[in-house]
């Protein structure tokens, strides 16, 4: 079995965020860049089914600028067996990030995708739902917990909904995105770094892949959140009552 995992370049979650001087995003330059969170969650797990017996390949993919490949490196440090690079500039939207997946899985041929189930960057949680309807395959969003049934080709997964717990069991092929909880990721030891400058990582276009990059979306405008008021304390609850009331207009 070959699991494929995607792995996001975003700025580091320790980061203080800054908007650009003209308001078209986020300042990006001289700003630490690492692997998005849940990409992290979805490249451990593939590397304990794969540690599991379960999978014997485990390849890692990134998409953007030529500086992704430090992304991909760190993956590979982590464990995943190869890496692919598909190199694009500009802005890249959950539907041609899954467009772009569907090519590779034409190409790759795996019985497995896991995702983040979202970016810390745009938050979009759309890319594997995306991925799984183009490619008719069916989908668990959310996992807090994988189980795979390599003789019957089954994938279970059991995903936090709003009362509790829902299991779903999928045939395989499928696409699994990954919750906070599903585990605690690696990290990458000093020999498994220096192991990984030796890993192949392979280079696509989206020209080569077929797929035409574009956006039916427009950023207007990029403005910080207006800053939180100073709290107050209050002397009675008759006063706190009457502040949610007639200040906050909340009771």
């Amino acid at each position: 079995m070959k699991i494929l995992v995607t792995v996001k370049r975003v700025i580091d979650y320790a980061v203080k965020i800054r908007v650009k001087p003209d308001k078209s995003g986020v300042e990006t330059q001289n700003v630490k860049m690492s692997m998005n969170p849940f990409c992290e969650i979805a490249l451990e797990e593939a590397l304990r089914i794969k540690e599991a017996g379960l999978a014997s390949e485990v390849v890692a993919v990134s998409m953007g600028s030529a500086q992704c490949v430090d992304t991909l490196r760190t993956g590979l440090a982590m464990g995943a067996d190869r890496g692919i690079h598909v190199e694009a500039t500009g802005a890249l939207y959950p539907l041609t990030v899954a467009k772009v997946l569907k090519a590779l899985v034409e190409v790759e041929k795996p019985q497995l995708i896991i995702v983040g189930k979202q970016a810390i960057d745009d938050d979009c949680n759309q890319t594997g739902q995306m991925v799984a309807g183009l490619l008719g395959w069916p989908q668990g969003t959310f996992a807090s917990k994988v189980l795979l049934d390599k003789d019957k080709q089954l994938a279970t997964v059991e995903r936090e909904v709003d009362g509790g717990l829902e299991t779903l069991c999928l045939d395989l092929p499928a696409v699994i995105t990954t919750d906070l909880r599903l585990n605690q990721p690696r990290y990458a030891t000093l020999p498994n770094i220096m192991k990984a400058k030796s890993k192949v990582v392979k280079k696509y276009t989206p020209q080569e892949l077929n797929v035409e990059i574009k956006s039916d979306l427009e950023v207007i405008d990029v403005t910080e959140p207006p800053k939180r008021k100073a709290g107050v304390i209050v002397s009675s609850v008759d006063v706190l009552i009457d502040k949610l009331k007639n200040e906050a207009h909340v009771i």
